[in-house]
């Protein structure tokens, strides 16, 4: 039987409530344990959350993982993603070729099947997205799926693709029915749907949208669009990506009062790349490919500190939009986002100014 390791934290954030001087006991990689007793003053961290989880992040180190599907991309997006305080991510492949989508989905699996640490699942964004809101995307490969090549995608994929983001008023209803009956996550995204259609979906299927503002039927006061309509609703969930540049922080603290714990981040991380359809390229501290913003070069613990310090969310809500609320999205047991009893030791140390000493990982 393994011995326990303890760990002490001056503010431990659970995912719901801060403790206080908090003491951990860990054993064969779950907690099993919170408490008080033992409480190491000299060698405790200054606080201690949840690790956290990001759902859309495209390449690291100059691999974009569209241009390089294939598991060398995937751990080095892993090692980016643990030093900026991630635990697990979904490799995410803008429209592309199905050719690209099939080589991604084997990267996956081979990455997953050979012990690779902290892949969701591969998500696919595009190429069935609206040509009016493809932002960077491009035009090549943008198109209406038929339901063969849905079928197809699901037999090939299944079990490995997790999430994907089409825009729901060019799909047949079947469609976006076979992704989620196959465990994956439908998210509307790139899409030009109105108020109305938007809220039908959100009201049947849908249940969470990607990237806030970003590439969406925007509010206006007498058209709102898809994000009046992730407004308005009472349980659809929605992406934003907190760089400063995609959303101004003053559009997130409006989103955020009135979507509150339906809000998360995502980083949409890119990466210098210089081959294939999309050659992103590093402008100040921003991503364009062909002058068009493109990703962000954001970590997820970059997106917890922009929350606190230029939006004003309490330090423990930023948190939960970076590790609770993306996990209730992917409804996985083993990625809860909490830390809690019999549940998995995946814990970010941090220093005061919130800044990362080390991730503890099951």
């Amino acid at each position: 039987m393994a011995s326990s390791t303890f760990i002490s934290a001056q503010e431990l954030f659970t995912g719901t409530n801060w403790i206080s001087e908090a003491v951990l006991e860990i054993a064969n990689g779950k907690i099993v344990g919170i408490g008080k007793v033992g409480y190491d003053h000299k060698n405790a961290y200054p606080l201690v959350v949840p690790a956290l989880i990001d759902l859309q992040i495209y390449g690291a180190a100059n691999k974009l993982f569209s241009e390089f599907p294939e598991a060398d991309t995937i751990e080095k997006i892993y090692q980016h993603s643990i030093a900026g305080g991630t635990a697990y991510f979904q490799p995410t492949i803008a429209s592309q070729s199905t050719e690209v989508i099939y080589k991604a989905i084997d990267a996956v699996k081979s990455y997953i099947t050979n012990g690779g640490k902290g892949c969701i699942g591969l998500h696919i964004e595009g190429p069935w997205i609206s040509a009016e809101r493809k932002g960077a995307h491009d035009n090549k490969y943008i198109h209406v799926p038929s339901i063969k090549e849905a079928v197809e995608l699901v037999e090939y994929g299944k079990g490995w693709i997790t999430m994907i983001t089409l825009a729901p008023e060019i799909c047949n209803p079947e469609i976006i029915q076979l992704f989620e009956e196959n465990g994956i996550v439908v998210s509307a995204g790139h899409t030009n749907a109105d108020y109305t259609t938007a809220t039908a979906f959100f009201n049947k299927n849908i249940t969470v949208a990607t990237h806030l503002y970003n590439a969406m039927s925007p509010l206006h006061h007498r058209a709102p669009g898809v994000v009046g309509a992730l407004f308005n609703h009472k349980k659809a969930m929605c992406s934003i990506i907190a760089d400063g540049y995609h959303v101004d922080y003053a559009a997130i603290k409006i989103a955020k009062k009135l979507m509150n714990e339906r809000l998360f981040c995502i980083t949409d991380a890119v990466t210098t790349t210089t081959t294939g359809l999309y050659k992103h390229e590093l402008v100040n501290d921003k991503y364009e490919c062909n002058g068009v913003l493109s990703g962000s070069a954001l970590t997820q613990i970059k997106s917890v500190n922009n929350l606190v310090q230029e939006v004003g969310i309490e330090l423990g809500e930023a948190i939960c939009m970076c590790s609770v609320y993306p996990a209730q999205v992917m409804h996985k047991e083993e990625m809860n986002g909490t830390i809690e009893v019999n549940k998995k030791a995946d814990l970010l140390c941090l220093n005061a100014d919130r800044q990362l000493i080390k991730l503890f990982l099951s």
